[in-house]
């Protein structure tokens, strides 16, 4: 494939670029044992089944005395106190007619207890026992066991992902570690001759290679597992070597950043076509991000984003976030909010705008979505100060402020 017919190539449509991209991902079919403080926001590659119950006994739902009912009906008379149960300390004995035991919230009920007292409701008398001032029902202030859950009960089911409650679910029904869908293999790839990292010494031609970190985090964010494969120059042989070396670490991502256009300098495609991967697309109808190239080498995803750093940024938002959920086993696609505009807007043309843009959500049940000015696909300030993608579909027509509108939240 040489670069004009790349260039000749049909321009697709930003719903049918995430339907190639993400639409076709499986989830992975590899799991990994983790261990449980490790799970937060993985997904759980099978349903999790309780290993004890819980409680595992009957316990006091508050502090108070461990009784019988009939003992705390009217006429009230004094009960005498044979014991104590705490948390970790039980009582071992039993409880007879006209007696009690102190108990505490989460305590095990003794035998023969059938209610709570709550303190508030029990007097204590000079010679050391208590006396109901209320009646008490059956069952009354006892969580019984299994009320939480029983052994063999489901309690996340397969592939959910794992939220704090899950995770305290999860060691609650005695699970130290969980089997949970392997993390996406992500490599990150910058190329050009002008990028340098953040302190080395920079020529007067040269640029910081920005893009990488925040692509980096866009993807860590989503689930992946990052591998940073650096800045490749401006040479054919040099980045096909590390396209080789994606494909022989079994790397389920590649992400190039730059050389995605049809300029002299811009080799990606070309290394790519070299190496056989099945090109899906390279432009879409979008703006900033329309020199955006996606295919397949072999079972390797390979994305090719746009050097430009909002391009970059915004392109990653919207196709490798995705990607990354979807092969992780939680397909995600972008959800589009619903906003008031904070400004006019101009006419679109054929392309999809997603504008840089501040959140006011204080001063409306609505958010109000406020777009930034300057809207330059280099202005790497605009895009961190944004906290949302406002979408002007193709063909937009003016809107007004206060229009109704759709965005992209950022955080």
């Amino acid at each position: 494939m040489d670069r004009a017919e790349r260039s000749g190539r049909d321009v697709i449509s930003v719903e049918e670029a995430f339907a190639r991209i993400v639409g076709r991902a499986e989830p992975l079919a590899e799991t990994e044992t983790v261990p449980l403080r490790q799970a937060f926001g993985r997904v759980l590659a099978r349903d999790l089944v309780a290993n004890r119950t819980q409680p595992g006994f009957p316990a006091s739902a508050m502090d108070g005395y461990a009784v019988r009912a009939a003992d705390c009906a009217a006429p009230f008379r004094d009960l005498r106190v044979i014991g104590e149960s705490a948390a970790g300390r039980s009582f071992d004995g039993t409880i007879a007619a006209g007696e009690c035991v102190r108990i505490f919230t989460g305590a095990p009920v003794p035998k023969g207890a059938d209610a709570i007292l709550i303190q508030e409701n029990a007097e204590r008398t000079e010679t050391g026992t208590i006396r109901p001032t209320s009646a008490v029902d059956t069952g009354r202030h006892i969580r019984r066991a299994g009320a939480d859950f029983a052994s063999g009960d489901v309690l996340v089911s397969g592939a959910s992902r794992f939220s704090a409650g899950r995770i305290a679910l999860a060691a609650s029904g005695g699970h130290p570690s969980v089997e949970v869908v392997r993390r996406p293999r992500v490599a990150i790839l910058a190329t050009g001759d002008e990028l340098v990292l953040p302190g080395e010494p920079i020529g007067p031609s040269q640029i910081v290679a920005s893009n990488t970190f925040g692509i980096a985090a866009i993807a860590e964010r989503a689930g992946a597992e990052l591998f940073d494969y650096g800045i490749a120059r401006d040479d054919e042989g040099a980045i096909g070597a590390l396209v080789d070396r994606a494909a022989a670490e079994d790397i389920d991502i590649l992400v190039t950043i730059g050389g995605a256009s049809v300029g002299d300098h811009d080799l990606v495609g070309e290394v790519f076509a070299s190496r056989g991967v099945a090109l899906d697309f390279w432009k879409v109808a979008m703006r900033p991000g329309k020199p955006l190239m996606a295919g397949r080498l072999g079972a390797m995803h390979v994305l090719g984003l746009p050097g430009n750093p909002a391009s970059s940024m915004v392109t990653a938002t919207l196709f490798l976030k995705p990607l990354v959920q979807a092969l992780g086993g939680v397909p995600n696609p972008i959800v589009y909010r619903e906003g008031v505009l904070g400004a006019e807007m101009a006419a679109n043309d054929e392309r999809a705008d997603y504008i840089r843009a501040t959140l006011d959500e204080a001063s409306a049940v609505t958010p109000i979505v406020n777009p930034f000015g300057r809207q330059d696909s280099s202005l790497l300030s605009v895009f961190a100060a944004a906290d949302a993608l406002l979408l002007r579909p193709p063909h937009a027509p003016a809107a007004q402020r206060g229009d109704l509108c759709r965005y992209i939240a950022l955080s």
